[in-house]
């Protein structure tokens, strides 16, 4: 995920909900064992692009990838995004569709990566929980769209609907242009389309027999 320039204090969460904490904790449990076994985990866990027979592509890397990380800067911005929206969010939600949620926007996020990987060829791996967290920043913009947020650059504080339309415009930008080598835009974009179709889906009224 790209650095943040939010400034947000979400209202009426105290301690962090279960799923927050869980998925923090998991992030950095494995944080810590790719510092002890960094190749291990990066070819079997991290998300490869399909096609090449040399590519150690495997479909549990689709889940696996949101939990590994670049580098401190990585997991440190990804963690407080998950933090500072996700917290309301869990608490609206419950903790088992939160998950749900969370997840389909990794999972989701992963299958636009590989179709862009498999276009723009390469072996390249990919790492990172942004795809979720760009889920939670598009939910979170949906559901509260009035709450203000102010940016840090530059100090502009705008509706949370205008900021998630300003991110994913950014980050179109940033894939198209290739403005933002070794940045997953794309994979950010894929994390909130398949979490805009999730909560349309769950929005659904539901038929009677």
């Amino acid at each position: 995920m790209n650095t943040p320039i939010y400034n947000l204090r979400p209202r009426g969460t105290g301690a962090i909900p279960n799923v927050i904490f869980a998925l923090l904790v998991a992030n950095g449990l494995m944080f810590v064992l790719q510092s002890i076994s960094p190749n291990f985990l990066l070819i079997n866990f991290a998300l490869w692009p399909l096609g090449p027979s040399q590519s150690p592509f495997a479909p549990w890397q689709l889940l696996t990838y949101g939990f590994l990380h670049g580098d401190l800067t990585h997991i440190f911005f990804n963690m407080f995004g998950l933090w500072m929206f996700g917290r309301e969010l869990e608490h609206m939600m419950g903790s088992q569709r939160f998950l749900v949620y969370f997840l389909t926007c990794v999972v989701g996020a992963g299958i636009v990566q590989l179709i862009v990987a498999g276009m723009q060829g390469g072996i390249y791996p990919t790492v990172g929980a942004s795809g979720g967290v760009f889920g939670i920043l598009l939910a979170y913009g949906l559901t509260f769209p009035n709450r203000m947020v102010m940016l840090i650059f530059p100090p502009i504080p705008m509706k949370a609907k205008y900021f998630v339309l300003f991110y994913g415009l950014l980050e179109l930008y940033l894939g198209v242009s290739g403005g933002a080598p070794g940045v997953a835009n794309f994979a950010h974009l894929g994390g909130m389309l398949f979490g805009f179709l999730l909560l349309r889906h769950w929005a659904r009224p539901r038929r009677r027999g």
